[in-house]
C-alpha cells in the first residue's frame, strides 16, 4: 500500500470498512497531542482548582480516556478495538496561557490506534472548554495531531523524523 491510496474506498469509490482480517496482531501505540489557549485568568482558575464545576484537568482526563474507548462509535469506519492502555497527561503553560494535552493509546491488534489517541486529545480539550466556558468563551483549541505511532506493517513513525 502506498501513502496515496485511500483504504476506506473500494474499487468503485464506495466507502467501506477496511478488512484487517489477514493482518498480524502486533503491539500498537499512538501518541497524539493538542493545546487549548485561554485567558491567563482562566488558566489561573484551572491551576488553583477554583472552577465552579470542579477539578477541570481531572475530569478532562477521565473524559479523554472514556472518549478513546468510544472512538468507533463516533468515527463511522473506525474498527472497535480492545485498548490495553490509555494514558492522558495535561500540562499547564503559564507563558502561553495554555493547557497542553498528550494521550498515549495502546492495543495488541490488527489495526492502529491513531484515531483513538486523536479522539482522546480532542475530547479532553473539549472538556476543558466546557468546564471553563462560563468565564472564557474565546478559548481556542489547536495543533491537534498524531506525534508518534509504533507497530504494525508500516512500523514506527514520528512527527519529528
Amino acid at each position: 500500500m502506498t501513502t496515496d491510496h485511500l483504504t476506506h474506498f473500494d474499487a468503485t469509490g464506495q466507502a467501506h470498512m477496511v478488512d484487517v482480517g489477514a493482518k498480524a496482531e502486533t503491539h500498537r501505540i499512538a501518541i497524539a497531542t493538542g493545546s487549548i489557549r485561554m485567558k491567563p485568568e482562566t488558566l489561573a482558575i484551572i491551576m488553583n482548582g477554583t472552577a465552579k464545576k470542579g477539578d477541570v484537568l481531572g475530569i478532562a482526563r477521565i473524559a479523554a480516556i472514556m472518549a478513546s474507548k468510544r472512538t468507533s462509535d463516533l468515527i463511522p469506519l473506525c474498527h472497535p478495538l480492545a485498548l490495553t492502555k490509555v494514558a492522558v497527561d495535561f500540562e499547564t503553560d503559564v507563558a502561553n496561557a495554555s493547557v497542553h494535552c498528550k494521550a498515549q493509546v495502546e492495543t495488541y491488534g490488527k489495526t492502529g490506534v491513531e484515531m483513538e489517541a486523536l479522539t482522546s486529545v480532542q475530547v479532553g480539550l473539549l472538556t476543558v472548554y466546557d468546564m471553563c466556558k462560563a468565564v472564557d468563551r474565546g478559548m481556542v483549541m489547536s495543533n491537534i495531531r498524531v506525534t508518534e505511532k509504533h507497530g504494525g506493517k508500516s512500523g514506527d513513525w514520528s512527527a519529528t523524523s
